[in-house]
C-alpha cells in the first residue's frame, strides 16, 4: 500500500504569512494588495528592500560569540544535551522515543562546497545503530536524493526539500514492519516553476564569484558562504529580479543560504507532525520527539514541540541564537556523542 498526500494547494496557499519572521521576501506582480503581501515586500522601494535582505544575511550566522556575560546567560537557558543527558532520559520515561535530525552542520560539518557536506564513517554507523533503536527520520532543506546519497541508510525517514518530499524505510527492512511504502510530496504542482527558477537563478548569479545555486527539488537554494560581504548586496538584486515574476514563490534565509520556495503551509514542523502521524503517534502522550537541528529552518519543529509540550528540540550552535529548542549541543561531534549515549541507553535496556 502506497501512502501519498498531495493536497489541494489552493487550500495550501498561506493567507497570513507575514507573522511568520523567517520569510524575507514573495514575488510581485499578481495584484494582491493585502496587507501580508505588502508586509513581505517591506514596502521600502528597492533600495530599502535589499538592505533589508543583507541585514537579514549577516543575522542569519554568527561568527562570533556574544558577551561573555551573553553567552553564559544563553547556556543557562539552553544547556548542553550531553549534561543534561539524565535528565532527558527522566523526561522520556515510560515514553517511545522518534528522532528528527537535520543534515548539514547537524550530522556532517558546515563546508565551502555543499556538494561535499559528507558525514564521517563513524556517525553513519551511529545513526545506524540509532535508527535500529528508535524510528529515525532526516529532515532537511536538501533535495531528498541528494541526502540519501550523503546518508547511504535504508532503514531511515528522509524528508528532503523542508519537508516536502517525504519517504520511509525500504520495505523488509527492520524500521518498516508493516511492510508499507511512504510517499508525501504535497508541491508537486511547483516542480516546473522551481526549475525554471533554479536556470534563471544560475544565470543571474553567474557574475556574482562564490555563489552556488543548488536544484533541491521542491525549492531552490543560493548559497553564499564563499561570496565576499561586498558582493551580498549585487546577489540579492540578482535574486530580487528572478523572483519577483513569480508571486507564488517565497524567498527564506539559513546559514550563508537564500532559500527560494513554494507558499503553501508546509515546512519541516509540519513534516514532523506528519511523520509522527504516519508511525501512529499522533495525539499520543507517550511518545517523546527528539528533534536536533542547527539552522533556522529547524525552528518551524522546536516550535511544534514546544507548543505541543512534547519531547524537545536541541539547537547545535557555538554561539548564542535566539530558538526554541530547550537544550544545545555545539557541534556534529558532540551530536554524534550523544547519539551514542542514546545507543548505548537502548542497549542496556534491551539487555543486547
Amino acid at each position: 500500500m502506497v501512502r501519498f498526500i498531495e493536497e489541494n494547494i489552493s487550500k495550501m496557499l498561506e493567507t497570513n504569512i507575514k507573522s511568520n519572521p523567517e520569510v524575507l521576501y514573495i514575488g510581485e506582480d499578481d495584484g494582491d494588495k493585502s496587507p501580508a503581501r505588502k508586509g513581505l515586500q517591506i514596502n521600502e522601494g528597492r533600495g530599502g528592500l535589499i538592505r533589508s535582505w543583507v541585514d537579514s544575511m549577516r543575522a542569519c550566522s554568527p561568527t562570533r560569540p556574544k558577551s561573555f556575560n551573553s553567552q553564559s546567560s544563553w547556556i543557562k537557558e539552553h544547556p548542553s544535551a550531553l549534561n543534561m543527558f539524565e535528565e532527558i532520559l527522566v523526561e522520556s520515561q515510560g515514553k517511545q522515543i522518534v528522532m528528527f535530525l537535520d543534515y548539514d552542520g547537524t550530522l556532517s560539518p558546515i563546508v565551502d562546497d555543499p556538494d561535499r557536506a559528507f558525514m564521517s564513517k563513524k556517525m553513519r554507523n551511529t545513526v545506524k545503530k540509532l535508527a535500529n533503536g528508535f524510528p529515525t527520520a532526516i529532515v532537511s532543506g536538501r533535495c531528498r536524493e541528494k541526502v540519501y546519497s550523503f546518508v547511504k541508510l535504508t532503514e531511515l525517514y528522509y524528508a528532503g526539500s523542508h519537508g516536502m518530499d517525504i519517504t520511509g524505510p525500504e520495505k523488509g527492512s527492520i524500521c518498516n514492519k508493516k511492510n508499507q511504502s511512504l510517499l508525501c510530496q504535497p508541491a508537486t504542482e511547483f516542480l516546473p516553476v522551481i526549475n525554471e527558477v533554479y536556470e534563471k537563478l544560475v544565470e543571474k548569479t553567474k557574475s556574482i564569484p562564490g555563489a552556488k545555486v543548488e536544484n533541491n527539488k521542491f525549492c531552490a537554494s543560493v548559497h553564499f558562504r564563499c561570496v565576499e560581504e561586498n558582493k551580498w548586496s549585487d546577489l540579492a538584486h540578482q535574486v530580487r529580479s528572478v523572483l519577483k515574476n513569480y508571486p507564488k514563490l517565497m524567498l527564506t534565509q539559513g546559514r550563508k543560504v537564500l532559500e527560494i520556495r513554494p507558499i503553501i503551509k508546509w515546512d519541516k514542523g509540519k513534516a514532523l507532525e506528519f511523520l509522527l502521524e504516519s508511525l501512529g503517534y499522533d495525539n499520543c502522550t507517550d511518545v517523546f520527539p527528539i528533534y536536533i537541528g542547527d539552522d533556522r529552518t529547524d525552528e518551524d519543529a522546536f516550535k511544534i514541540l514546544r507548543g505541543k509540550n512534547q519531547g524537545l528540540g536541541i539547537l547545535v550552535s557555538k554561539y548564542a541564537k535566539e530558538t526554541k529548542a530547550s537544550y544545545s549541543l555545539q557541534e556534529p561531534d558532540e551530536v554524534m556523542d550523544f547519539l551514542e549515549r542514546l545507543v548505548e541507553w537502548k542497549q542496556l535496556r534491551c539487555g543486547a
